[in-house]
């Protein structure tokens, strides 16, 4: 259980004793402030009442605090009844106080007083940025960690929601998923809450269920820390990117490097004039960053066919952009097709092929000609075996167990210069001859 729960539950305790203590005060004036010590006996009860109820939820039925709140609870009801009699009210306040002890001592007892870190990603594909985090977390035995993938939604144009998505089945085999719908934010009150979507309502094309907006997450942490999901170049950062709304709720934003922290607090202050970001931005690297040090060829897992190609050889992976292609058209497939008679038949080297994403639905919606003559290309790579076709949705398998970078400008690269392996950078106006 979190510190804040903890905390808060001792504190409605002291509370209690607080009141106690007020009651002890007033009882020998019973006869002139009876209603005054009846309201305040009702709203002990109250609070006694809550503290079980909250207790209960967490941890079930049959807690020695609940039972104990419980005889307290009803030594209150009899003090109302005998307010006439000091003899009585006396025996029972030494009852009240002593109970009120043990129900202090059983709290701190039956309630762990842990960290509880709570990650809240909503793609599958992102959850590279807050792996290494989470993955810190669930190796404190100091700390509950919990990964809640949480829905979003398609937009409409009108800016309503349409289609629903849910990826919690998609997360690695090693990540404990919990349903979202079954972790009672406001009860468990989590210390910490980590996120990488910082667009809430902002963002034209998805959201996350409103619910998720940083505005009311801070409601249940003390703690919100937002951690891009994207890298840069570490040459700064960009006003759009450094300033969406959850850098005003959150209490902590994680920048990549002290030139990108800088920059954070240049344009979040400009866009959210009053607000101290100098505390608010630490310069922490990116998990994205500790995933691609991270792997390698023993530790990544792939399809046994990639091993048997591999096998002996260089790997090359071969990133080619939508961007790229766009641009260059023609050229850019006439480029593609020299790489792959390049590598074709190669008994030192294989190269690993790997296209963005989007390139087949785009250049299908955009450019049909250059569709037609690009799916000639894949079906050549393909059918003659040139190389490993990864159209994945995992980047890092590639990345470990590649040798070296070779392709277009994208993030891709930024990632692939800190694994310490070469990087060469496509130009499409070279041809081998």
């Amino acid at each position: 259980m979190s510190h804040t729960v903890h905390k808060q539950l001792l504190s409605m305790t002291d509370t209690l004793i607080r009141a106690n203590k007020a009651l002890k005060i007033n009882l020998p004036k019973a006869q002139k402030k009876k209603e005054g010590i009846i309201q305040l006996l009702s709203d002990c009860q109250d609070s006694a009442i809550s503290i079980g109820e909250n207790v209960e939820k967490l941890y079930g039925e049959g807690t020695k605090t609940v039972a104990e709140l419980e005889a307290y609870c009803e030594n209150l009801y009899q003090m109302t009844l005998v307010l006439d009699n000091p003899v009585q009210t006396k025996e029972l306040l030494k009852d009240l106080t002593r109970q009120l002890l043990r129900i202090r001592r059983l709290v701190a007892e039956e309630v762990p007083d842990r960290l509880e870190a709570v990650f809240l990603p909503y793609k599958a594909s992102m959850w590279d940025s807050l792996e290494s985090i989470w993955k810190a977390a669930d190796a404190d035995e100091e700390c509950d960690a919990y990964v809640i993938p949480i829905p979003y939604y398609d937009r409409n144009p009108d800016g309503s929601f349409r289609e629903e998505h849910y990826e919690g089945e998609l997360f690695p085999e090693d990540v404990t998923v919990t349903y979202y719908d079954e972790y009672d934010f406001g009860l468990r009150m989590p210390d910490v809450i980590f996120i990488h979507n910082p667009y809430d309502d902002g963002n034209f094309v998805t959201s996350v269920h409103p619910y998720f907006y940083s505005k009311n997450l801070k409601n249940f942490t003390e703690k919100l820390v937002y951690v891009p999901y994207f890298i840069q170049n570490g040459e700064g950062i960009d006003e759009d990117y450094a300033t969406p709304s959850a850098v005003l709720y959150a209490d902590y934003i994680i920048a990549q490097t002290e030139k990108e922290r800088e920059d954070y607090i240049r344009h979040c202050s400009k866009r959210y004039p009053g607000v101290n970001f100098k505390e608010k931005v630490l310069a922490l690297g990116s998990p994205k960053i500790d995933k691609a040090r991270s792997v390698n060829r023993e530790n990544v897992k792939v399809p046994e066919e990639w091993l048997e190609r591999i096998e002996g050889k260089k790997v090359i992976l071969y990133n080619t952009s939508l961007n790229g292609l766009l641009k260059a058209g023609d050229e850019y497939l006439e480029k593609m097709k020299d790489v792959f008679a390049l590598f074709q038949n190669r008994e030192d080297a294989v190269l690993l092929w790997r296209p963005h994403p989007l390139m087949e639905s785009t250049l299908l919606s955009m450019r049909p000609v250059l569709y037609a003559q690009y799916m000639e290309l894949k079906n050549w790579f393909q059918k003659d075996k040139i190389g490993i076709y990864d159209d994945t949705a995992d980047m890092y398998p590639a990345i470990g167990i590649s040798d070296a970078y070779y392709g277009d400008w994208s993030s891709l690269v930024w990632l692939y210069r800190e694994t310490g392996k070469p990087v060469m950078i496509q130009d499409v106006d070279v041809r081998s001859e």
